[in-house]
């Protein structure tokens, strides 16, 4: 029977928050993968590396799934629920869980770490990320690009000003790293089909992606929501594009 439109939505507004685990959408959202596969490739480089720092770790399900981590691994997270989190699922694998603000300083020393990565961070301060490198240690990272998910963003916020869908964009990405004086390696972007089957799927999207619709509620965007959920219903999936990139930088010898 299908479900109507309170009942989806009040079930994804109850959804818990916690973490960064998209594990809820199963079946009611789909996301295309880059071709890099980026997990796998951060496991390589982890099992290489001997001090590895992971920025803004979520609730720790990226760097856990890494078959091999180095002696000394750390990572750093802001939202407490995270840090909670990231630390009951990293601290059975020896990883130190620090809590940090995400604002410059980072709270180590120069040259601490011969790996930093980081997966989706909401922003790269880069000289401390050079800092905190030793020479010839690596940043790996992938990272949300320009206007992405914007079909769904200018279905609530409307059109968007240029400079506001060019923001993330990697070029301006590889200009900060080389002015940190870190050499980039390794720069690469695609655009990814993502599909959202019904609207509970897009509620509990904007939920946990804060940054989409600032101050989205279901009470605030109600009108909109109902009309997208009788769209939904008649035409299909709604259709967005997710755009990320991939950078490597090497601070150099």
């Amino acid at each position: 029977m299908e479900r109507t439109f309170e009942e989806l939505v009040a079930e994804a507004d109850a959804a818990p928050m916690d973490g960064w685990d998209f594990s809820w959408l199963e079946g009611r959202a789909t996301e295309q993968r880059p071709s890099w596969g980026y997990q796998r490739a951060m496991g390589e480089r982890m099992a290489r590396a001997t001090a590895a720092l992971d920025i803004q770790t979520g609730g720790g399900e990226v760097l856990a799934g890494v078959p091999v981590l180095p002696p000394l691994t750390a990572a750093t997270e802001s939202w407490p629920p995270n840090v909670a989190k990231a630390t009951r699922l990293l601290h059975p694998r020896g990883v130190v869980v620090v809590a940090d603000a995400d604002e410059p300083p980072l709270p180590f020393a120069d040259e601490a770490f011969d790996l930093v990565v980081s997966r989706h961070p909401v922003a790269v301060h880069w000289a401390e990320t050079a800092r905190v490198l030793r020479p010839g240690g690596t940043y790996f990272s992938q990272q949300v690009g320009p206007a992405s998910v914007f079909e769904l963003v200018e279905y609530f916020l409307g059109p968007q000003p240029a400079e506001t869908r060019r923001g993330r964009h990697p070029d301006d990405a590889r200009e900060t790293a080389e002015a940190a004086g870190l050499e980039v390696t390794d720069l690469r972007a695609e655009s990814l089909r993502t599909e959202f089957r019904d609207i509970g799927a897009v509620v509990w999207f904007l939920r946990k992606v804060i940054w989409m619709v600032p101050g989205f509620t279901v009470g605030r965007y109600g009108e909109q929501l109902r009309r997208l959920h009788e769209q939904i219903v008649r035409e299909g999936p709604f259709i967005a594009h997710t755009t990320r990139f991939l950078i490597e930088a090497r601070k150099p010898v």
